[in-house]
């Protein structure tokens, strides 16, 4: 059992969540979103990053909040799932945590079939949800993103 955990918290609005720091790769200023036509709903479009063609992901939406301009002062986390790299869209990163495994509670124990939660961590200062990216898309949606891309 993991004593610790690192987490990358990030800001939407006035709400904090968390990636596994494991699934990120780096934080990087926003840049120009390149439309994907025939794209699933939550992709933006791609961003060319080290020669790498990436889907944006729009994080506001698959959560279900409100839509929101993209500004130059947001980020792009560059992250991974099992299948391909992504670019999620926040307002902001705010940090780096080491958080104790026995701080997180799993998600079946907050509301069983939480969808795109792997679990929780309770701080000081109030709760952040740790998302799965693995489940960000769902196999349709892969499946549309790659046809997507093949075509792009």
């Amino acid at each position: 059992m993991k004593q610790q955990d690192f987490l990358v918290i990030f800001i939407l609005g006035q709400q904090r969540y968390a990636l596994p720091l494991s699934a990120v790769d780096r934080v990087v200023r926003m840049v120009a979103i390149t439309p994907l036509p025939h794209a699933p709903d939550i992709v933006l479009g791609v961003v060319n990053f080290q020669g790498q063609v990436i889907p944006v992901i729009n994080v506001r939406r698959r959560f279900g909040l409100p839509e929101q301009e993209i500004a130059l002062s947001d980020q792009l986390v560059m992250a991974h799932t099992a299948h391909r790299a992504v670019a999620l869209v926040v307002d902001a990163v705010q940090d780096v945590s080491a958080c104790a495994a026995q701080s997180q509670i799993e998600a079946k124990h907050i509301l069983p079939g939480l969808e795109y939660v792997t679990g929780a961590v309770k701080l000081t200062d109030g709760l952040i949800l740790i998302h799965d990216l693995d489940t960000f898309l769902s196999l349709e949606e892969e499946d549309a993103l790659d046809r997507a891309l093949e075509i792009a």
